[in-house]
């Protein structure tokens, strides 16, 4: 198990950090540069940046659903086996479940919403 999630860990890093260097531009350092030549190189930054920010914010959409639907199903089996354990306890585990899960949503939901703005902001 530890493995794993250290393998997943290190997914999730690369892909959140590699989309955060893709979607940066290029630094430019060229010097002195004619206007004409100067306008086409900051066109040709501007598109492609465009792409590349839509397909990072996708990928960002992509993991935040997938951690959340990670993160609710742990919260549920260990609410589960909470109970079965101590059965007399299934009210305030519940509670607390149901709570938990709201925040990990939640999350998930801002990290949603903040991947659309990206997306159709760029």
């Amino acid at each position: 198990m530890k493995h794993l999630s250290r393998v997943a860990l290190a997914a999730v890093l690369f892909f959140t950090l590699g989309g955060l260097a893709l979607a940066q531009p290029p630094d430019s350092t060229l010097g002195k540069l004619s206007d004409d030549a100067q306008k086409q190189a900051v066109a040709r930054n501007q598109a492609g940046s465009t792409k590349v920010t839509g397909a990072g914010a996708g990928v960002g959409m992509g993991l935040a659903a997938i951690g959340a639907g990670i993160g609710i199903g742990l919260i549920g089996h260990s609410a589960l086996a909470g109970i079965a354990r101590q059965p007399e306890q299934a009210g305030a585990i519940r509670g607390t479940m149901i709570l938990m899960a709201a925040l990990v949503e939640g999350v998930a939901l801002i990290a949603v919403v903040f991947c659309l703005v990206l997306s159709f902001v760029a």
